[in-house]
């Protein structure tokens, strides 16, 4: 009994810390872009010219090349996921290509951002020149669609890992019984893995989601880092995390450093938003 209380406490109590630190992080930020709030008030929101000569300081820009290229890295990555995820919890449970498979993709998933940075740096983006040269496009390389590929290689080992364990919880008997009544292995995966298995792949998915929001180096090093919103997917952009990366140690003045917590707050709060919505979608769709 007493250690049962005692794990009982221990967890109300790391509960607690959780929500602590969440408190805490928030309120720093809000406390460092009060001068930026003050400052900029809504029209940071919406503006789009960021010029800290000018004191003029708009979010738009940074808010949309966030949400395109991590919606965008989602979207690529989903079949991908899937496909490695029923792959390995369906088809190939056991065996050399299933062993090879998944140390490739706990090797991706442990790879630091920065080299991934490089490799599109020096490898993806010489072919992606040649790919808007072919399509008649302004040959930058770097840009949105160089970024969200990145990052959907980046985010991936996560999607799959999480689909591939819940596919493997689907209980046997549905499956036997399935089979039993004549059902071939693909109509088994459409009609009752992939059913029964949803709540479980879309937290994968929100789990990508959220690393993909919040990635900064790799997604500095190919993305262009230009302040505009942009006008296709093979413009340069700049993301809020890219941004507070390359100008936070060198804001000099207090509100040009205000408006890049300012951004970090928005990053902060968009996350969030992004992770009730989907936990609202996960407790619908939950069996």
């Amino acid at each position: 009994m007493f250690n049962d209380k005692l794990f009982k406490y221990s967890l109300f109590f790391f509960s607690i810390l959780m929500l602590l630190i969440l408190a805490i992080i928030f309120f720093t930020l809000l406390d460092g872009s009060m001068l930026a709030i003050k400052n900029n008030g809504f029209s940071f929101l919406y503006s789009s010219i960021w010029n800290p000569v000018m004191d003029e300081y708009g979010a738009l820009p940074f808010l949309s090349g966030t949400l395109i290229t991590s919606f965008l890295s989602l979207i690529i990555c989903i079949p991908f996921a899937l496909v490695v995820a029923i792959l390995l919890g369906e088809y190939y449970k056991k065996g050399i290509f299933s062993t090879a498979l998944n140390t490739a993709i706990e090797l991706l998933a442990g790879i630091p951002s920065i080299i991934y940075g490089f490799w599109g740096l020096f490898f993806f983006v010489p072919i992606m020149r040649q790919i808007q040269m072919r399509v008649n496009v302004p040959p930058f390389g770097v840009g949105i669609i160089t970024a969200s590929i990145i990052l959907t290689i980046m985010i991936i080992p996560y999607a799959a890992s999480i689909a591939r364990e819940i596919i493997n919880m689907v209980p046997s008997d549905l499956k036997e019984a399935a089979y039993s009544l004549g059902a071939t292995r693909l109509e088994i995966v459409k009609n009752i893995i992939l059913p029964h298995s949803f709540s479980g792949i879309f937290a994968g998915i929100l789990l990508a989601l959220g690393r993909a929001l919040g990635e900064t180096m790799a997604v500095t090093m190919v993305i262009g880092n230009a302040n505009i919103i942009p006008k296709s997917f093979f413009s340069p952009g700049n993301t809020m995390a890219s941004l507070i990366a390359n100008e936070f140690a060198e804001a000099a003045q207090n509100i040009h450093l205000s408006s890049l917590v300012q951004i970090g707050l928005l990053l902060f709060l968009v996350t969030a938003i992004i992770n009730i919505i989907g936990q609202k979608v996960l407790q619908k769709f939950k069996y």
